[in-house]
C-alpha cells in the first residue's frame, strides 16, 4: 500500500464501466447459486455475498451432506470453489463474456460433484440478457476490479462500527448482487405498510417481503451508466412526512427526490480527513432523522456498551 488513496481509491465509473456490468453479471450467477442451494432467510439474506480480506464470498452453501463456498479473489483475480471434504478449484478472473463464465463455472460445479441449475435471467436491470447468452459483455479490468474491492473493504469496515452501536434487529453488513451495493439495515420491530413493489425483474412478493417491516438502511452503491457516480446512501421505508427536508451531515449529503434517500459523494468521503468520521456521521444523522420522525424506541434498541474494563476482566 502507497498510502491512504490506495485504501480509499478513486472510482470514477465511466473508467470501469464495461468492466462493472460484466462483474455484475458475474456475482449474480455466482448470487443465484447460493439462493438456489439455501434455504430462505428472511429480507433474502440467504442470498447475498460478503466482503472478505480478498474479495467476496459466498460463506458456505449446503450441497447434501457437504457444503462448498465460491470466492472472488480480486487480489490473485481468480474465482474459487472450495468444498468441506478438501476439494479445490479455481477460474481466472479475466476478460471473457458472461455466456462464458457461466458455462466454466457451472462445468466446473458439475466436475466437483455440486450440480445446480439457477435462473438464467438477471434481476434488478433494464433490457436483462440470459446469462447463457450474453456475449455483449466480456470486459475485467484487473486495476479496477481491485478498486472496487478496496472501496467495499473500507466501507464493511465502517458499517460494521456503525452496525455495533445497534441491539435491535440488524442485517449483517452485505452485499445485494441483484442491486450491485453493500448494505447493513436497522429495523424498528413494528411492520411496514405492503411496498408498491416495481424493481425490474425482481417479483413484487420479493421486495415486498424484503420492506415488511419497518427499516432503515445504509449503503454504497458504485454508480450506473444512468448516474455515473459512486456514493453512499441511506434511506428510510416507510418515509415519514418532513424526512427529504432534514439537514444530515455532512455538508456534501443531499436528499436524491428520484431515489428517495440521502446521498454523499463517495468523493466527499475520500478526499476527507477523517474520512471514517464523516461516512459515521452521515450515517447517523439519517438514522436519527428515521427514528426520530418513525418514534422508534431508541432506548430499548441501541446499544449499551460494558464499561472497557469489565469487559477486559473477562477476556
Amino acid at each position: 500500500m502507497n498510502g491512504t488513496s490506495d485504501y480509499w481509491p478513486p472510482l470514477p465509473f465511466a473508467e470501469w464501466q464495461d468492466t462493472a456490468i460484466t462483474l455484475h453479471m458475474w456475482t449474480q450467477i455466482v448470487g443465484k447459486i447460493r439462493l438456489a442451494l439455501s434455504p430462505w432467510t428472511n429480507h433474502s439474506w440467504h442470498v447475498t455475498l460478503y466482503v472478505t480480506s480478498r474479495g467476496l464470498t459466498t460463506s458456505p452453501i449446503p450441497h447434501g451432506m457437504r457444503t462448498f463456498e465460491i470466492n472472488f479473489d480480486f487480489i490473485d483475480h481468480e474465482l474459487r470453489i472450495e468444498t468441506s471434504d478438501g476439494v479445490r478449484d479455481t477460474i481466472e478472473l479475466k476478460p471473457r463474456s458472461v455466456a462464458e463464465f457461466y458455462r466454466t463455472l457451472m462445468k466446473t460445479l458439475e466436475d466437483l460433484d455440486l450440480p445446480v441449475t439457477i435462473h438464467t435471467m438477471p434481476n434488478e436491470i433494464e433490457n436483462p440478457i440470459a446469462f447463457d447468452r450474453d456475449e455483449e459483455h466480456h470486459s475485467y479490468d484487473r486495476e479496477y476490479a481491485g478498486r472496487f474491492w478496496r472501496v467495499l473493504v473500507q466501507s464493511d469496515r465502517v458499517f460494521k462500527e456503525f452496525r455495533s452501536r445497534f441491539c435491535g434487529k440488524c442485517s449483517p453488513v452485505h452485499f445485494f448482487w441483484g442491486s450491485f451495493d453493500l448494505a447493513v439495515t436497522r429495523f424498528s420491530g413494528r411492520p411496514a405498510p405492503p411496498h408498491p413493489g416495481g424493481v425490474p425483474h425482481l417479483p413484487d412478493e420479493i421486495t415486498r417481503e424484503a420492506y415488511s417491516q419497518e427499516v432503515s438502511s445504509l449503503g454504497f452503491w458504485p454508480g450506473n451508466a444512468a448516474m455515473p457516480t459512486p456514493v453512499f446512501y441511506s434511506y428510510a421505508y416507510p418515509e415519514r412526512p418532513g424526512f427529504s427536508g432534514v439537514k444530515v451531515q455532512p455538508d456534501a449529503a443531499f436528499y436524491g427526490a428520484k431515489l428517495r434517500e440521502f446521498i454523499l459523494p463517495y468523493d466527499a468521503v475520500r478526499t476527507a480527513e477523517k474520512r471514517d468520521q464523516v461516512l459515521l456521521d452521515f450515517a447517523q444523522s439519517v438514522y436519527d432523522a428515521t427514528s426520530k420522525l418513525g418514534k422508534w424506541d431508541r432506548a430499548a434498541l441501541e446499544e449499551k456498551k460494558p464499561a472497557l474494563h469489565s469487559a477486559q476482566h473477562h477476556s
